[in-house]
């Protein structure tokens, strides 16, 4: 992968765009959208700012797409905007890429600033990488950031490290909690979510240390990009650490293995150096009362279709799975485009190299 241009660090008092890119949920649930905002206000020390179109009805979000990549472009030429969060995911990002031009990517290329988000937001970070820039995998600002009962501290010291500080992110934590509820944020937004204890992270295939620069995304937004004029030629993918996650529309461990054999098929899988697995998303992992056990189980099922498919092909890389990313709370940042390794012999991933400049 080619190096990517990386953004300024935060600072204290910098003004942070909120977008709306896919769903319109943000205008929907007022209340916690404005909790979300305070709590990332006070937590560290960021001024956060609506763009024209930020909470807009849902409906009028979905019928004017044009009206989200305006947004989304007014935010990076605003000099004033230090960074850009999305209030979050959705479905329907990919209906962005048919309007934008060379001079589209231009504006991200020539504007660099912090961009954050995670699932439908998969298309935005890949707009970003296209244009050369690197962009977060991140909490949006509705889910992680806006946690009722305040953001995890885990959030917290992860983001000051991510985007506030220059030097290498270093070893990733592993949070000792997952919370295991689904929650619809319009019906039952007061509700403080239970926690479960997690197992920790899990160090799959041979132990030794594995480099290479992150890429990956939401695993079903993935399958939109594919095949788009975003989707990286086969030499950006060489030398990358490929990191996977699922949303809570809870796809089958199959749909695992039939990406990576995608991947295969265009002969990428052989040129990543390992793989970064979540904990899998989805209402089947969380409002079920299942005991620790049933739950690694679970687990197993998605963790044997990535060594499926690795066998298939004769590759022996380090694969981590039920890791703290995406759709799971809490979760780390992880930035594109940065060295990362894996250490299967101690069991743990380090960042190499600082995600701002």
């Amino acid at each position: 992968m080619k190096n990517l241009i990386k953004p300024k660090a935060l600072e204290k008092g910098d003004k942070i765009a909120c977008v709306s890119l896919s769903s319109g949920l943000a205008s929907a649930v007022s209340q916690r959208y404005q909790r979300a905002k305070k709590q990332v206000e006070e937590s560290f020390g960021l001024h956060l700012v609506e763009m024209a179109h930020t909470l807009d009805t849902m409906d009028d979000i979905y019928q004017n797409p044009k009206n989200r990549l305006d947004d989304f472009m007014n935010a990076f030429l605003d000099p004033s905007i230090k960074g850009i969060l999305t209030t979050i995911g959705g479905d329907d990002t990919i209906r962005l890429l048919n309007l934008m031009e060379d001079w589209h990517f231009d504006i991200i290329k020539n504007n660099p600033k912090v961009f954050l988000g995670m699932s439908d937001t998969t298309v935005n970070h890949f707009m970003c990488l296209k244009a050369g820039v690197s962009s977060f995998y991140s909490p949006s600002l509705l889910f992680g950031y806006g946690e009722n009962g305040g953001i995890p501290p885990y959030i917290i010291e992860n983001t000051k490290k991510t985007l506030f500080e220059t030097n290498a992110i270093g070893v990733l934590p592993q949070s000792d909690f997952y919370i295991t509820e689904f929650l619809d944020f319009i019906e039952q937004d007061n509700i403080i979510r239970n926690t479960r204890k997690t197992s920790g992270w899990k160090f799959l295939g041979p132990k030794r240390k594995a480099t290479g620069r992150l890429i990956g995304g939401c695993l079903e937004v993935l399958n939109f990009v594919n095949g788009t004029k975003l989707w990286p030629s086969l030499s950006e993918w060489e030398d990358t650490i490929l990191f996977i996650e699922t949303s809570e529309d809870k796809p089958d461990p199959s749909e695992v293995t039939y990406f990576l054999r995608n991947l295969a098929a265009q002969g990428i899988l052989p040129l990543i150096k390992g793989i970064l697995f979540a904990r899998p998303g989805g209402e089947f992992l969380a409002s079920e009362k299942l005991e620790e056990d049933a739950f690694i189980e679970g687990y197993k099922d998605y963790d044997n279709a990535i060594l499926k498919v690795l066998k298939e092909y004769n590759i022996d890389i380090p694969v981590v799975t039920h890791m703290d990313f995406g759709h799971t709370v809490p979760q780390v940042i992880l930035p594109y485009g940065v060295l990362v390794e894996i250490d299967s012999c101690n069991e743990k991933v380090r960042i190499l190299e600082g995600g701002v400049i």
